[in-house]
């Protein structure tokens, strides 16, 4: 079984038992975290489409708080010497999913 929920404003799919990175969710390591309300779900090919959701909460627990790779931004304008370049490293929420329904 697997369903879509929205996390954070990113429509992500999880199922049971498994993990999911997160934008940073608030809360602690070892806290459970409610992610709402499914939009979608998946039982051995039964799909029930929410309008726009459905009561089935999917429940999980912050297992550690992480940062993403690093994304290089370079800006250059050709003849004028102009280069700029920064760095972003984009935090994240790594979250065991317990339950679904």
């Amino acid at each position: 079984m697997y369903a879509i929920v929205n996390i954070a404003g990113q429509q992500t799919k999880v199922e049971a038992n498994k993990f999911v990175y997160a934008h940073k969710l608030a809360g602690n390591v070892g806290d459970t975290v409610q992610l709402g309300n499914a939009l979608l779900t998946d039982d051995n090919g039964t799909l029930t489409i929410g309008a726009p959701e459905l009561n089935i909460a999917v429940t999980g627990t912050i297992v550690a708080h992480v940062k993403g790779d690093k994304v290089l931004v370079f800006k250059k304008k050709r003849r004028k010497g102009y280069q700029k370049m920064n760095g972003h490293r984009q935090s994240f929420t790594k979250v065991m999913i317990n339950s679904i329904g």
